[in-house]
């Protein structure tokens, strides 16, 4: 099914395809195309940061055996449990086959996060690493993947707002009390992806600049950033997901609280703590490293000291 998207405003018009292309008779849509693309350069990207912050590039690897279909188990949790009078048959019971189909959508960014950050800890654990400097780098990762993933939203002509007559407003055909009717939109799916891509921007200025000073500053800016502004474009939203018949949307309260949970730890930190550059992850990892050279170097002049005796 082809739908028509314009931006009357912009003089813009588009023809939109769910369906990417088929595989073995199966339709392949441009959602799960697109968050595949978003996650590629997010993995590409922290693979090459990922020295900056004394991680190895392999184990950005390592970690993606894990995180990755945990973190898609949990996007997909979260919108079900919130949505779950979708899978509902007439009799009542629930279609579970319906609930594992993500291939046209229903994954819930917030879920995949929460999933991905109690992997993260785990992992680091078990390897023995920062889990506040793997965490910095991870979160690049996490802007580039919605910042991208987003537009998987356009391509099904979802995650929209309400009524608007701005200048970049969208006109889209929607399904509103039993029938199809013209409405001029919010695009909020492109408020979010430009959100994410100057978030995503901000921070890597700080990281190139040098004005890192903890481990955990990225990732307390990162739910700063995002959660301020994911509370504010969610309110615009007519797909939310609500709190069990509430009026009350749960990304909202999730990315408000989140906000001043982080404000809270980079004030303290910034402002309160100070931090000294040696204190960082990767300076004591350089600092060891160096150590360990020059003790060795140590020992071999000594070695060679005793054979001139």
């Amino acid at each position: 099914m082809t739908r028509t998207v314009l931006f009357p405003g912009l003089g813009l018009e588009f023809h939109l395809n769910r369906v990417a292309f088929e595989l073995f008779g199966l339709p392949i849509y441009w959602y799960g195309v697109i968050i595949a693309c978003g996650f590629l350069l997010a993995v590409v990207f922290c693979y090459k940061m990922a020295p900056r912050f004394g991680i190895k590039p392999d184990d950005i690897i390592d970690l993606l055996f894990f995180a990755v279909p945990l973190a898609i188990i949990g996007a997909r949790l979260y919108y079900v449990i919130f949505y779950l009078d979708l899978y509902r048959n007439e009799d009542g019971s629930f279609n579970f086959l319906e609930m594992l189909d993500i291939r046209d959508g229903g994954l819930a960014i917030y879920g995949g996060v929460i999933a991905a950050v109690l992997t993260l800890i785990v992992f680091c654990r078990v390897k023995k690493i920062n889990f506040f400097a793997f965490a910095d780098v991870g979160v690049f990762g996490l802007l580039i993947g919605q910042c991208v993933g987003r537009w998987g939203n356009f391509m099904n002509v979802e995650a929209y707002g309400g009524p608007t007559d701005l200048p970049w407003r969208m006109g889209i055909d929607a399904y509103v009390n039993g029938a199809w009717q013209y409405m001029e939109v919010h695009p909020t799916f492109l408020y979010e992806s430009l959100w994410n891509l100057l978030g995503f921007l901000l921070l890597l200025v700080v990281v190139l600049k040098g004005k890192r000073r903890f481990d955990g500053q990225i990732m307390w800016s990162y739910f700063l950033w995002y959660g301020f502004g994911r509370g504010i474009i969610e309110g615009l939203r007519t797909d939310s997901l609500y709190f069990f018949h509430t009026p009350i949307r749960v990304s909202q309260v999730l990315g408000f609280a989140s906000a001043l949970v982080a404000a809270g730890f980079l004030i303290y930190h910034l402002f309160v703590r100070r931090h000294k550059p040696e204190e960082l992850y990767v300076n004591r990892l350089r600092a060891a490293k160096e150590a360990r050279r020059a003790e060795h170097n140590e020992k071999e002049e000594d070695e060679h000291g005793g054979d001139g005796h």
